[in-house]
């Protein structure tokens, strides 16, 4: 949720005119997150986020429109994309896509606690249940062919920008998690991407749950692996208990199967090379954009050496 394609009030006002959202009263962009432009509008309707994909292949949109109507449809809190006058979901400005979507409640937090990450299991459980019935099909966009190719890209880069052995422990990482396949879990639509930016929260309950771009089909494993990677685990002495919240909480309404714990140790280690290796990407290999971010390769390089220790 950056901005990159900047909008002016006539920009927002021609794409609103497609529908019956109100007259425009005022935006702004939103300046977390790396894949898209994000603004808030607000209308004489109410407020909605109008989003611009700016990386995503255009041929996958309607996918990810179709997912969080369906979700939406099925109760889970999360964001309903609106219909312009002729039912489509999808509007074009500045030679892009974009969609415009309601605003939840509740804010996102910095970092949660054990009751808010039992909740936010809680939440993704809802969401594997909810999509259970999806009738579409995505295939990972960061699965291991992804991996390889990308790896080759910052191997000799990460070596001159952050150490011997930084390269070292990613060629091992790469050559550990090729031997492995996970076709036999539990699968279906996972977020891909829940991070603390990407839930809300109102107090300790978590009220909704945000940004489907990185949603495909995979094991539910792979989407605790990357959750907990992202929100339980601060590197510190409690992320055993904060990681035991988040799993109970999952668990109150999606009990893990036995393989799917057998799992989870070594998805922990993949999820964590997987953001590892995004990250080093865009730290080499920088984005032009107003009110961009890129985040830390090396916190991923930190959790990928934690949970390579644990099972040594």
């Amino acid at each position: 949720m950056s901005v990159y394609t900047e909008l002016t009030h006539n920009d927002i006002q021609n794409i609103l005119s497609d529908y019956q959202l109100g007259a425009l009263i005022d935006f702004e962009g939103i300046a977390a997150g790396i894949e898209n432009s994000n603004f808030f509008i607000i209308t004489d309707s109410g407020r909605y986020v109008l989003t611009i994909f700016e990386r995503l292949d255009a041929t996958e949109l309607p996918y990810f429109m179709c997912l969080m109507k369906h979700l939406a449809g099925a109760g889970l809190c999360c964001p309903d994309v609106m219909q312009r006058h002729d039912d489509s979901l999808l509007f074009q400005t500045h030679g892009k896509q974009g969609c415009i979507v309601s605003c939840l409640t509740g804010k996102t937090l910095e970092q949660l606690n054990k009751t808010q990450l039992h909740n936010s299991g809680r939440l993704l459980a809802q969401l594997h249940l909810a999509g259970s019935d999806f009738n579409q099909q995505r295939v990972n966009p960061t699965g291991m062919a992804w991996l390889i190719e990308m790896s080759a890209k910052v191997l000799q880069k990460t070596e001159t920008s952050y150490g011997t052995s930084a390269a070292k422990l990613l060629a091992d990482e790469l050559k550990f998690q090729r031997q492995y396949h996970w076709d036999s879990l539990p699968s279906g639509v996972i977020h891909g991407d829940l991070f603390v930016d990407n839930i809300l929260f109102e107090a300790e309950e978590a009220s909704g749950m945000i940004d489907f771009y990185y949603a495909h089909t995979a094991p539910f494993a792979m989407d605790i692996a990357i959750t907990l990677n992202a929100q339980a685990i601060l590197l510190g002495e409690d992320d055993d208990a904060r990681m035991d919240a988040f799993l109970t909480g999952y668990e109150s309404l999606r009990p893990l199967q036995a393989d799917e714990h057998q799992a989870l140790p070594q998805l922990l280690r993949l999820a964590a090379l997987r953001f590892w290796v995004s990250r080093l990407y865009d730290a080499i290999y920088p984005r032009g954009g107003s009110m961009t971010q890129t985040k830390d390769p090396q916190e991923y390089q930190r959790k990928l050496s934690l949970h390579r220790q644990a099972v040594m």
